[in-house]
């Protein structure tokens, strides 16, 4: 029960949680320990396990109710998603997003929308939402297939060999590297570990090819090189001398465009969050009043009163300020508060804020104007604008300072919406410990989260507590109901708010290490996040299953412990196996459905929208996801399928059914549910591939070892040496891609102009000079927001699938991706006011919010707007009351207002 509702906690989250997995592993290696006790205290329990095998009845108990689940969740799917289209197809319809950012629309039949879905390529969501989700696609897709192909290349030759390895196992144990006697035997096992585990080396450089190529026709097309942030560069630790900018101007000479040094704003951010924080209790004020008001002449058409009031007159709305509600609602209804709460004095909070907006307003603009002109006090980090890509390329990989750690770390194409500026006053020396000390955290933070995750697992067996420590007897005299609770339920909550902790944890860390922007903090989230799953998740709980289904016989007989190892540790793979039957049917059906995302929409939204503002963002806001928590996630499960590859290659088959599963379910939130709120230009996407080797090491160190325990020296010399070669190659291949990760390549840059000059029907220019028609592309062109032209043939014949597999750097190449990558998505041009602020703190740049409230047939609304708006921007326009007095908005359009286009910095 504990299980089932650790792992439906993750499904109310709509995207699958790898934290309940800690959960079910831990419970997991409790019931083992429960198991080899009882073994332990009856002698023949050993000879009654070993004939009567449980992993293919556990297999099929674990099949059967989540495949029953499974289909509940996606018919519950398949039926509420033709009624709820705002939470299962937002992206098809909603008014926030740009035409071109919109999905196409499925099929409302409760079957027909298959092919639709079908037909739309992975490539739509590199196109219209993020190259970081594609990339989520394409490594589930790439996992799945590389566990198909172990399938082809481990089961025709490990199967017989271990079913007929003579060591005695039954039902799925059969299918192990432990039911092998024979040493000679152990000769498959090695040289097909050296073809599988050659061959996922070879995916990942093959796919880290991919990346490189797809990365710089990303970042090389106009609809990237034209953004502000891919030609601006971020110096952080920048030395207080060169906090001038006459002196940068100098270094960086006349490709320099702008420069945004830095400023301490701590005093003008506390002014613009408390004109917020007052600006929306006015709002919040307003519409209580009105609705109030509304309300009352509800009741008096109910008691046969006038029906209707005419709409307020210019005099009347021009009249004293509240006259018109006051028609309505009398003086001590008005919406009141206290200044401070319970003993503060109590005021009319409509008329309270007007006059706190009146002293903040002009206090706030007159400290914008002092940052804007350099007055303030200055930071050690400064953004600078280039006029061209190439330009800003160039400082980017140029050492800037003299002196070690000054002037760096340097980061280039960072979104100004993702900065965080309170990072950005961190000295190089301040950074170097907070590296030390985050990092010491997270390390003790893996090895020792065992501590609290055990102690809520001993919660879940109290009366095993009691026996063991007498003074608990006292809970035997609890209520049995309220023992019930104790026993099941408290575990399940603790476990599961223990679990939402620690990817707020290191986040957190990631903040405190000196991330200068979310991007930065998800990178290294997914290191830390990954870190935890191969030790806690995996490592930990092979281990313990291995060692608590030997304990109690090796204390038996020492002397047998070799083999008794080399047995149980491959069959700690029968939970994994049930756990890709979890992930793969369960978890990815949850997703689709989603319940806890529709419910929560609809209730929250019933009683906590209580404005037109919150209406419209509950509304128009969309999930997103985690890279950092997502991928790692998933990384480790191709890492555990991977490292019992050899030793239990049936894990193969259920981890290919399980990704393929999951892959599905993210192809479809992707494509119309999720948005993408951190851009890291794909950045996790070789990290991921990079964790994934992890795989690859722990499977050979594990046949070293169990070659080692069973005596077997030849085989161990034979992985020895691919072990040796596994790590030269992976060091050349890193040591090769490292710089096309970081960097563009000049060689591209020209030829990149040229290809779109031509395809624009334009000669390319010779020299730094645009013509007519032409992109920008890596030299500053401007961009222009026409229809993608044609791109004439493909730049190479239709390979067939084995040459294109073998050869990416060939059909993979950049001239090849960069047909992938949208063109004409958005026209990139900034408002001389956007270019002016866009990289100063959002407080210089903060304008005064514009409220929004309803409008009401009495002219309250009308006469509110006219006497807030000499304080405040305030309108009551595409907001009302139904006949009902339900609070309303035009949710066809979606353009309130408030409504604000995106920028693509």
């Amino acid at each position: 029960m504990e299980t089932w509702n650790a792992f439906n906690s993750a499904i109310q989250r709509r995207s699958p949680s790898a934290l309940t997995l800690h959960h079910v592993v831990q419970r997991r290696a409790f019931a083992f320990c429960a198991q080899q006790d009882i073994a332990g205290s009856n002698p023949d329990a050993g000879s009654a396990q070993e004939q009567d095998d449980p992993s293919l009845s556990s297999f099929v108990s674990t099949l059967v109710p989540t495949l029953i689940v499974a289909v509940i969740f996606v018919s519950l799917f398949l039926l509420l998603r033709r009624k709820f289209k705002r939470n299962y197809e937002p992206r098809t319809f909603l008014g926030s997003l740009r035409p071109q950012e919109r999905s196409p629309a499925l099929p409302q039949g409760l079957l027909n929308w298959f092919g639709s879905f079908a037909k739309v390529p992975d490539s739509f969501v590199l196109n219209h939402q993020s190259l970081d989700g594609f990339l989520l696609l394409r490594y589930l897709k790439v996992a799945s297939a590389t566990c198909l192909v172990g399938c082809c290349i481990t089961w025709p030759v490990l199967f017989p060999i271990n079913i007929t390895g003579g060591a005695g196992q039954k039902q799925l144990n059969l299918l192990t590297f432990g039911n092998v006697l024979d040493k000679n035997r152990y000769y498959a096992h090695v040289f097909i570990a050296w073809i599988f585990l050659g061959f996922v080396f070879y995916m990942v450089a093959r796919e880290s090819i991919y990346y490189v190529n797809l990365r710089q026709a990303y970042l090389l097309s106009p609809l990237y090189s034209s953004r502000m942030s891919s030609r601006t560069v971020l110096f952080t630790s920048v030395p207080k001398e060169y906090l001038d900018e006459g002196l940068l101007r100098r270094m960086f000479g006349k490709a320099l465009k702008n420069i945004w040094i830095a400023n301490d704003c701590e005093e003008i951010e506390k002014c613009v969050e408390e004109r917020d924080k007052v600006a929306m209790k006015l709002e919040a004020a307003e519409t209580k009043l009105i609705k109030l008001a509304n309300m009352h002449r509800i009741k008096s058409m109910k008691k046969g009163g006038q029906s209707n009031e005419p709409l307020g007159n210019a005099d009347e709305a021009n009249g004293e300020s509240g006259s018109m509600a006051a028609k309505w609602v009398p003086t001590k209804k008005r919406p009141t508060h206290r200044l401070k709460p319970l003993i503060g004095k109590k005021v009319d909070t409509i008329n309270w804020c007007r006059s706190e907006l009146e002293r903040l307003i002009p206090k706030i603009d007159a400290l914008q104007a002092t940052h804007r002109a350099g007055n303030g006090k200055l930071i050690p980090s400064v953004f600078v604008e280039f006029y061209h890509q190439s330009e800003a390329q160039a400082a980017f990989q140029s050492l800037t300072h003299h002196q070690a750690l000054h002037m760096s770390p340097r980061f280039i194409g960072v979104n100004p919406e993702e900065v965080i500026w309170k990072n950005l006053k961190i000295t190089w020396a301040s950074r170097v410990v907070r590296n030390i000390m985050t990092i010491s955290f997270v390390i003790l933070l893996i090895v020792f989260w065992s501590i609290p995750v055990g102690f809520v697992g001993i919660l879940s067996n109290i009366k095993s507590l009691i026996e063991l420590a007498p003074f608990l007897s006292f809970l035997n005299k609890v209520p049995p109901t309220i023992f019930g609770l104790i026993q099941g339920l408290l575990p399940s909550i603790l476990l599961a708010v223990l679990m939402a902790l620690l990817p707020i944890i290191l986040r957190l860390m990631a903040k405190i290490g000196g991330a200068p922007s979310l991007s930065a903090v998800e990178l290294r989230t997914q290191n830390f996040y990954f870190g935890f799953q191969v030790v806690q998740v995996f490592l930990i709980t092979t281990l313990t299953s291995a060692a608590s289904a030997s304990v109690t016989s090796i204390l038996c007989k020492p002397m047998d412990a070799p083999n008794l190892l080399a047995t149980n540790i491959p069959k700690a793979s029968n939970f994994y196996i049930s756990y890709f039957v979890l992930q793969g049917l369960t978890i990815s059906s949850g997703a689709l459905l989603g319940i806890a995302g529709l419910i929560l929409f609809r209730l929250l939204g019933k009683f906590l929208d209580t404005t037109p503002r919150k209406m419209y963002k509950r509304w128009s806001t969309l999930s997103a996801l985690g890279w950092g928590t997502v991928f790692p996630v998933y990384t480790n499960l191709t890492v555990i399928a991977i490292t019992y590859s050899i030793i239990a290659p049936l894990v193969l088959g259920f981890a290919a059914i399980g990704l393929y599963l999951v892959y599905l379910a993210y192809r479809y939130n992707l494509l119309f549910v999720f948005n993408s709120n951190v851009d890291t230009k794909g950045l996790v996407y070789p990290r991921a591939l990079q964790q994934t080797t992890t795989g690859a090491y722990l499977a050979i160190v594990c046949l070293i070892g169990l070659f080692g325990i069973q005596a077997a020296p030849g085989p161990i010399v034979l992985m020895v040496i691919f072990l040796v070669f596994v790590v030269l190659f992976h060091m050349s291949l890193n040591t090769a891609l490292e710089p096309l990760l970081k960097f563009l390549p000049k060689s591209l840059e020209a030829e990149e102009q040229s290809l779109l000059a031509a395809e624009d029907g334009v000669l390319a220019p010779n020299s730094s000079g645009t013509e007519k028609g032409s992109h920008v592309a890596s030299n500053g062109m401007s961009s222009t927001d026409s229809p993608r032209k044609d791109l004439g043939p493909a730049p190479h014949k239709k390979p067939n699938l084995i040459t294109k597999f073998l050869r990416p750097d060939i059909y993979t190449d950049y001239h090849t991706l960069r047909r992938l990558v949208p063109r004409g998505f958005a026209d990139i041009v900034y408002d001389p006011v956007t270019e002016r602020d866009a990289y100063y703190h959002p407080s210089i740049s903060s304008q005064t919010p514009l409220l929004w409230i309803p409008r009401d047939s009495m002219g309250v609304s009308r006469q509110e707007c006219h006497h807030s708006g000499r304080v405040i921007p305030i309108s009551d326009e595409g907001a009302g009351f139904d006949e009902k007095g339900k609070l309303t908005w035009d949710t066809e359009t979606a353009r309130p207002p408030i409504w604000q286009e995106k920028i693509y910095y």
